[in-house]
């Protein structure tokens, strides 16, 4: 019995002089090197929207172009436009300003970049009130009709353009009002994948461009 109990005694004595020994690893530094492979993730897209508007006259935004075509086509001719698009809500996590500082405690804050608004003009249809059909957009048969042969390709291409400044100033409309969401967005996103790190707490902080650049995508088809 005294035999086992010496044996249990030092058993447990070089259990404790081993841990003893050993440098246990800082947990706070190997989640915080967890943290920054946040960078990794690069462009983090955390919402999108979409919305749908119906033209019925222009405005400045249609530019000279607009106001002059379109104006006599939807008025003359008994149009409506269609006018669709959508926005990509995404922080580039590899910038310099995207900055990551421990605040002890299992605690990290997070600096992010301004976010990078991509819009995507994902459609453009006229609708015909008194035939009660769509027609597509700058078709030859829509132009030659409407406007006459004289309509050249670079009056066309002032269209797609006024069609381009058309959806920035809708896009900033929309961008204003959706701030809250998209941050929220990317609270609950960086969150989930801080707290699967091992991250106790994340607070966030939110850089902002007065008038952020926004990149406008037209497609190829109706260009």
């Amino acid at each position: 019995m005294v035999l086992l109990l010496a044996m249990a005694v030092g058993v447990l004595g070089g259990v404790w002089l081993m841990r003893k020994g050993r440098k246990d690893p800082a947990p706070a530094i190997t989640i915080f090197s967890s943290i920054e492979q946040l960078k990794a993730i690069g462009q983090l897209s955390v919402f999108k929207a979409v919305t749908k508007e119906i033209v019925t006259e222009t405005d400045h935004s249609w530019g000279s172009f607009g106001k002059k075509y379109l104006s006599w086509v939807l008025s003359q001719k008994k149009m409506a436009m269609i006018f669709e698009f959508e926005i990509d809500f995404r922080y580039d996590l590899r910038r310099s300003d995207f900055a990551i500082v421990d605040r002890g405690a299992g605690s990290y804050e997070l600096t992010l970049p301004p976010c990078q608004y991509e819009v995507h003009i994902r459609d453009i249809r006229f609708y015909d009130e008194q035939g009660a059909k769509f027609m597509p957009w700058l078709v030859p048969d829509l132009l030659n009709g409407f406007l006459g042969a004289g309509f050249s390709e670079e009056d066309k291409n002032n269209l797609v353009r006024s069609a381009k400044s058309h959806a920035e100033k809708e896009a900033r409309k929309l961008i204003d009002s959706l701030q809250t969401e998209v941050q929220a967005s990317a609270r609950a996103v960086l969150a989930s994948i801080g707290k699967a790190f091992g991250a106790q707490q994340l607070t966030f902080v939110f850089a902002r461009d007065e008038q952020p650049d926004i990149n406008i995508a037209y497609p190829q088809r109706a260009a």
